[in-house]
């Protein structure tokens, strides 16, 4: 029986994937920091392990044969890219090189489809397309970018594979992380939504996919982890036809959002902690769209709707009494 190590094992992403992995017949150990906030199913097969990214990783990784590293700081509203290195870059630098000595045979970091460059509806982004702005000004995509350089870098140490997930919706969002959106958007009278667009994806496809990597992927590759292109109006009436519901929309005009970036930005001059900022308003105006074809052909995977994945969230949701 093959064995992985996860990390950020309590997480939307990690809780997913730990299914999945014991479903496929996988033994894992999944890495928490507190195992009574583990949400998930629980198995014989699986082993949670209290402790941080920065403890000693010689007894976790003992046998481990893969490792899939998930663990990060996503939150958009630190102040300075210091707060995003110590997690994101040195955390990830200290557990590949544990799972180096400790003789692992694959290493798999997910990052972020934001550290690729995103592209039009008719031509989104891909694999082959760098960073672009305004993400290459995001604190949280720089760290995932160098982490990603880092580990190309040092591939001749390990078999290394990088995937790239979109923005995931699906169950056991249990903080919430990005099933914010759907409670934002839940049984209002109305829904104020900015003029861009991104690309949502199942979370159980990430998952999928990147068992997939620890199969059959290629490694020294990135694999952009996505789905479904759209702009935010059109994914709030996906919301709406599935809730059942009829609230005013309402689009918020750019300068509108970029005003109260600004207006982040003095915020976060005074060292106050925000998700306001320039940057996070700009990305909110853009169509940040990406293709799927390299992991559907080079993977396999096979992609469920959004309408899908708003449906699970939302149930998840009513299930925990979120709605």
């Amino acid at each position: 029986m093959k064995r992985v190590f996860v990390t950020g094992a309590n997480g939307l992403l990690g809780t997913n994937l730990l299914h999945l992995l014991i479903k496929n017949g996988y033994y894992v150990k999944g890495l928490v920091r507190d195992k009574s906030r583990y949400k998930g199913t629980h198995s014989c097969n699986l082993q949670l392990v209290e402790g941080d990214l920065f403890g000693d990783f010689t007894t976790m990784l003992k046998d481990v044969d893969y490792v899939v590293h998930i663990a990060a700081i996503t939150s958009q509203n630190m102040l300075y890219y210091s707060d995003y290195q110590k997690v994101n870059i040195n955390a990830t630098v200290q557990l590949f090189h544990a799972a180096v000595r400790c003789k692992v045979k694959r290493f798999v970091f997910v990052s972020s489809a934001n550290t690729m460059g995103y592209g039009s509806y008719d031509k989104p982004g891909n694999e082959s397309i760098s960073i672009r702005e305004p993400f290459n000004f995001s604190f949280y995509a720089q760290s995932k970018k160098e982490a990603e350089e880092y580990l190309l870098s040092h591939k001749h140490l390990m078999e290394t594979i990088i995937v790239n997930p979109t923005f995931m919706l699906g169950a056991f969002d249990t903080k919430p992380s990005s099933g914010k959106i759907i409670l934002y958007g839940w049984n209002k009278y109305a829904i104020f939504f900015p003029p861009g667009g991104k690309n949502f994806v199942h979370v159980e496809d990430v998952a999928g996919g990147i068992i997939k990597c620890l199969e059959t992927g290629k490694i020294r590759e990135n694999y952009i982890l996505a789905n479904e292109n759209l702009s935010y109006k059109d994914f709030f009436r996906k919301l709406n036809t599935i809730a059942n519901q009829n609230p005013v929309m309402i689009k918020i005009p750019r300068l509108i959002l970029l005003g109260m970036g600004m207006c982040g930005e003095l915020l976060r001059f005074a060292r106050i902690k925000t998700n306001l900022s320039l940057v996070n308003m700009k990305i909110l105006c853009i169509n940040n769209y990406y293709s799927n074809e390299k992991s559907v052909t080079e993977l396999g995977v096979k992609y469920r709707t959004v309408e899908s994945a708003i449906t699970d969230t939302l149930n998840y949701f009513k299930k925990i009494k979120t709605v």
